[in-house]
């Protein structure tokens, strides 16, 4: 009896274009309003500001859900943000870029405690739009029956705390506060939740609808973003994993949240693989919303020079893991990089106990993997802003510890870098780069037989909680279906490729008679 290894069903990747949240909810620009509102920095921002038909058109953000691949972007010169993708999608393989104002009205569907208000005007055009969208119920829409006054919007802000919802720089809504004392409740934070839940249900959404299994398979879903919910007495007690499903109408799942920074959907994946390998459950989802805090986050940086505000995207995705069908590529759960407490924080250190030392123990060279999914941060967002080409350093440490090991010659460290190596192209939403966005990509292109391995890595900044100076990092490999037992378990998806290419090939044989 073979013991089989989980396998990646499928991926989807959401963006919402959110200009007027940078502007009002982004953490860099309310601080610097605190700190100084007639900030020059705050004056030139809103004529920084991205138009959404140039959010479309931004080739990153066609690649992110799958109109563009990593590799036709490494064929554009940067800046990318002068230049446009043509016939650029709002809809693509993976998922959808949506419009902030439809963005809004899904946070009013996910809110289940009447805690979003909405203006009248904007909720019956948002019901609308929604109404046309291919994903979200018609018993959904109900929520926009009961829009607010002008009065009383402006009553819950001025004199209730609530939080404002801006859209055109206008408000069309607000948000009120959960609790009159609890700060985990306040406006704000709820503000921060909703936008993270919308964003996951979004792409656990396109997740079921771009895959063959129904919502009531769906037994478990585990939700990894950076946000935390909860109330005073236990702040990050969640659960945003079955808050999700719930909107997203998988009526069979339970769940939980994973929480480890960047590291986290690393980890989510990891966990739901072994649930699966474990026979505990045939489906598992890992998703995760993204996040208002860091909308803006390099904006001094450029919008000093002259740049667009890039980081104007709340981002998501989801992932679907399952049992064994035979054609899948699989997670082996045999081949983990970790790093350990004891590892160290050096950049040596860190990125040879999530590759090198995970390889060795199976017998492979860090040449034997076909590409790395490391963090995948946008070098148009990052150089401008001094953090350098972030993936290009991370391929340029394991090129160089290859050559250490003697896989292979120092003179061949840029080919290594370009061979398994890939040009970055996920918003800088902390989780959302880390790994993940190549998951569609990679499964694609493993059942294309272009590549057999990918590894993913993930590493998180654990000091950033001043609990402890540790970093973290785990990472797998996604490989080729090795077929095994299937002689025991032939899935319908087999019989079905089986089926087909018997009969391409007897149509083959009839046409040469």
């Amino acid at each position: 009896m073979f013991e089989l290894y989980s396998v990646v069903k499928g991926a989807s990747y959401f963006i919402a274009h959110a200009p007027d949240m940078v502007v009002n909810n982004g953490t860099t620009q309310t601080t610097q309003r605190k700190a100084d509102p007639n900030a020059e920095y705050l004056t030139q921002l809103e004529k920084s500001l991205r138009s959404y038909e140039d959010c479309v058109a931004y080739l990153p953000n066609q690649v992110y859900i799958g109109n563009m691949t990593p590799e036709e972007l490494e064929g554009y010169a940067l800046p990318w943000y002068e230049q446009k993708a043509l016939g650029a999608q709002r809809k693509g393989k993976y998922g959808e870029i949506m419009p902030e104002d439809e963005f809004i009205g899904m946070m009013k569907i996910c809110d289940v405690f009447d805690l979003v208000k909405l203006e009248a005007g904007f909720s019956a055009s948002v019901k609308e739009k929604l109404g046309q969208h291919t994903l979200i119920d018609a018993s959904q829409l109900q929520v926009f029956d009961k829009p607010s006054e002008e009065a009383e919007l402006r009553k819950l802000i001025d004199k209730e705390h609530a939080e404002p919802i801006y859209y055109l720089g206008k408000i069309v809504g607000c948000i009120k506060a959960a609790h009159d004392i609890d700060e985990s409740l306040s406006a704000h934070v709820i503000f921060e939740n909703i936008v993270s839940k919308a964003s996951c249900v979004l792409s656990i959404l396109h997740l079921m609808d771009k895959t063959d299994v129904d919502k009531d398979e769906i037994a478990y879903v585990i939700e990894c973003s950076e946000e935390a919910c909860g109330d005073m007495n236990q702040r990050g007690g969640g659960n945003f994993a079955k808050a999700a499903a719930e909107i997203a109408g998988l009526t069979n799942a339970t769940g939980c949240d994973v929480r480890g920074f960047c590291a986290g959907p690393t980890h989510a994946l990891l966990q739901a693989a072994s649930l699966v390998k474990a026979g505990l459950f045939k489906y598992v989802v890992v998703a995760a919303g993204g996040s208002t805090a860091k909308l803006g986050m390099n904006g001094k940086d450029h919008v000093k020079k002259g740049l667009p505000v890039l980081e104007d995207c709340v981002a998501g995705f989801a992932i679907l893991v399952g049992e064994n069908d035979g054609i899948s590529p699989e997670i082996n759960t045999d081949i983990l990089g970790r790093h350990t407490v004891g590892t160290g924080s050096s950049p040596q250190a860190v990125i040879s106990s999530l590759t090198a030392a995970a390889l060795e123990k199976a017998g492979l060279k860090l040449t034997d993997v076909d590409k790395y999914s490391v963090e995948m941060q946008n070098p148009d967002i990052t150089k401008p802003a001094g953090a350098g080409n972030v993936p290009e350093a991370n391929y340029k440490m394991i090129g160089a510890l290859a050559a250490m090991r003697g896989d292979i010659q120092k003179a061949e460290l840029a080919d290594f870098v370009k061979k398994h190596g890939m040009v970055g192209w996920a918003p800088t939403q902390g989780h959302i780069p880390s790994g993940v966005p190549y998951m569609g990509f990679a499964r694609q292109d493993i059942l294309d037989g272009k590549i057999s391995r990918a590894m993913f890595i993930g590493k998180g900044s654990l000091f950033l909680g001043r609990m402890t100076n540790l970093f973290d990092g785990v990472s797998f490999v996604l490989q080729q279906n090795s077929g095994k037992g299937q002689a025991e378990a032939v899935s319908e998806e087999t019989v079905k490729k089986l089926i087909a290419q018997s009969l391409k090939d007897f149509a083959g044989h009839l046409l040469q008679e």
